[in-house]
């Protein structure tokens, strides 16, 4: 997914359903009549109210909330069950037709019924639209959407995509309604229509508002009567004094590993508490492979070996993350260790000048890392100088940091003058193909001029026509082990999940748990 604005941070998903779906949960969603609105803070913006747009964690945090897709992650879970279908199976053992069945009863929050048409609708206008701020490009492999009759609903692919399920389950598979929405163009009155737990009322600079949708049929147990979720525009000092001022229930997105220990240590005084979830955001180190510097693999290697993640993590994250030794981050099925396995946790000057030699490379490594100043976290800089500070303690190298907007961080990227840089990762979906392929080949997200065939050739269509996920874990180790031998980046950190509450309010465990998605109708307060 695309990352924007202050760090954000995704829980960790492991897992997904291939095949038959069946239903759990409840078949109606329940209102708790007595509940109380919950009022919640982030400085994360939310980019878009329209499902074709929005591809930023903000946006998907709205969709989640107002929208319904045709399967859903349960809380504590990490395989999709139906939410507007009764049931979903490939029907075919070459995994390019998915067909879903929907419930009885649908209905959008005006009370225009949600048929097969509108899933039709919804997946023909996000690839038609294709907006490049949008997710159109989770549905590449996506041919056709049919619908034959008002319950059913049959998706070719081009090619077997067994995580298909996933990509639907997520925030990419918002259902919007026909009637609504323009087939040809994007909604820009700051509305939206959908059939999830909550309504949005309005939504502006500062603040988007969700009552109870009455029409909602599903899984969801609404506990509160309606949210309430201010944007504080990066703005971190005063989202923290906001929640402390208790002008807030729930402070979520965008609070720094400082804020955080401040806030732990006041605790008593306070009166709030840190809730702490696991996530899948990751962060790597990127290397151009066409650059004449890092171009060389000894180069990256010395780097490699010289890297202290566990002295980052302590005295430049506090604890907010933990150490990453693979492109598949730990919790999702197929992660590895490779790079810890290559490389060792601790640094070897020894063996950093070892891979330098064998490079034939004797002098001191002149070195520019590339930083932006948060749109991967609030401590990016400080992280970026603390590496260039170990690089340098060995002797090999002269590193030195630069941090430009990320405006123009981006187009320097496309533009092939960085040799190292940062970048981030939080996941779409619950798998480790989105963990690899959309970083490797042609067009890949990192812009680093990497290719090798037998990744993109052989191990990612492998794994994509496997409906047995479990099955895939051989080839995605051997993938994250050429990984770890080429170096095209190198892991950093994962993140951990922070939400900072009043003492009165609940349920946030099931807002931080091992899935893609922020549930507002699990919140309570006392």
């Amino acid at each position: 997914m695309k990352i924007r604005n202050q760090w954000p941070v995704l829980p960790i998903v492991a897992g997904l359903a291939s095949g038959l779906v069946t239903g759990c949960g409840s078949e109606t969603g329940k209102s708790a009549d007595n509940g109380s609105d919950v009022v919640m803070g982030m400085s994360d913006e939310v980019l878009a109210t329209d499902p074709a747009s929005g591809y930023d964690p903000g946006s998907w945090l709205l969709f989640n909330n107002v929208f319904q897709s045709l399967l859903s992650f349960p809380k504590g879970g990490t395989e999709p069950e139906p939410e507007v279908a009764s049931e979903c199976a490939f029907t075919d053992s070459a995994i390019r037709v998915y067909k879903c069945t929907l419930k009885d009863g649908l209905k959008f929050s005006n009370g225009d019924p949600l048929t097969s048409e509108d899933v039709k609708f919804s997946f023909d206008r996000l690839l038609k639209i294709d907006d490049a701020d949008g997710p159109a490009v989770m549905f590449s492999t996506l041919d056709s959407v049919e619908a034959p009759n008002e319950k059913t609903v049959v998706f070719k692919m081009k090619v077997p995509d067994a995580t298909f399920p996933s990509k639907i389950a997520s925030g990419a598979g918002s259902i919007v309604n026909h009637r609504e929405y323009d087939a040809n163009a994007l909604r820009e009155d700051g509305g939206a229509v959908g059939s999830g737990p909550y309504k949005l009322d309005s939504f502006t600079d500062d603040q988007a508002v969700f009552s109870v949708n009455e029409n909602y049929t599903g899984n969801a147990e609404v506990q509160n009567s309606g949210v309430t979720l201010k944007f504080f525009h990066g703005d971190r000092a005063g989202l923290k004094q906001a929640l402390l001022d208790e002008d807030l229930d729930i402070a979520y997105r965008g609070l720094s590993a400082g804020d955080i220990a401040d806030i732990e240590e006041a605790d008593a005084d306070a009166g709030v508490k840190v809730v702490e979830g696991s996530s899948a955001e990751v962060q790597h180190l990127v290397f151009n492979v066409d650059d004449p510097v890092v171009g060389r693999l000894g180069v990256r290697k010395a780097i490699a070996h010289l890297i202290d993640r566990d002295a980052l993590m302590e005295n430049v994250h506090q604890g907010t993350a933990t150490p990453l030794y693979s492109i598949v981050p730990a919790g999702i099925a197929g992660h590895n260790t490779a790079f810890f396995d290559t490389y060792g946790a601790r640094p070897s000057k020894v063996k950093a000048e070892e891979a330098l030699r064998a490079d034939g490379i004797t002098d001191k490594v002149e070195l520019t890392l590339w930083s932006t100043p948060s749109r991967y976290g609030p401590a990016t800089d400080q992280e970026f100088e603390a590496i260039a500070a170990q690089l340098n303690a060995s002797g090999l190298f002269s590193a030195e940091v630069k941090s430009v907007p990320f405006d123009q961080y981006e187009k320097d990227i496309a533009d092939g003058k960085y040799g190292v840089y940062v970048k981030g990762w939080v996941p779409d979906y619950p798998d480790a193909d989105n963990f690899t392929a959309p970083f490797f080949g042609k067009g890949n997200v990192l812009e680093n001029n990497y290719s090798n065939d037998t990744i993109t050739d052989e191990l990612i269509p492998t794994t994509a026509a496997e409906s047995d996920r479990a099955g895939t874990d051989a080839e995605f180790g051997q993938l994250q082990d050429i990984v770890a031998e080429e170096l095209p980046l190198l892991p950093v950190w994962q993140a951990k999940q922070y939400a900072v509450v009043g003492e009165t309010v609940y349920g946030l465990e099931y807002c931080l748990d091992a899935s893609t998605v922020f549930r507002f109708w699990e919140i309570s307060k006392g």
